[in-house]
């Protein structure tokens, strides 16, 4: 007589646990992308803004206003351009473009996400 052996695998409720869990963290990637890509944008506009100023011909007005107008140009949402802010420290010029994007995720559950390296020397490479 054949000897019955006993199957093994994931079950139909366990495979749908996973499944659920894959679904919630690419739900949550989705939601979160966007707002990680405008923080690239933000970064690279700040950082460029930063090593094209020349203190001798420009003010702290002249780089507000280059700020709003392209973030104005590159659509940039999260960080209004009233939320920079340039500064005058020990003669050095700074550019603080810090924030922190919430982005819901389901009901009352939200994601933060702070973009905390956003503080740069004028003149200077960030990196």
């Amino acid at each position: 007589m054949k000897a019955h052996s006993r199957q093994q695998g994931m079950s139909i409720p366990g495979m749908l646990a996973v499944a659920a869990m894959v679904g919630f963290f690419i739900m949550c990637i989705v939601r979160m992308a966007p707002h990680y890509f405008e923080y690239l944008s933000v970064r690279e506009i700040i950082t460029k803004i930063a090593q094209e100023y020349d203190p001798d011909r420009e003010g702290i007005a002249d780089i507000r206003r280059r700020i709003e107008t392209v973030f104005n140009t590159n659509q940039i949402y999260d960080l209004k351009p009233k939320d920079v802010e340039v500064f005058r420290k020990d003669g050095r010029t700074f550019i603080d473009a810090r924030y922190e994007a919430r982005v819901p995720i389901m009901g009352n559950v939200d994601a933060v996400m702070n973009f905390d390296d956003l503080e740069i020397e004028t003149g200077r490479q960030p990196y």
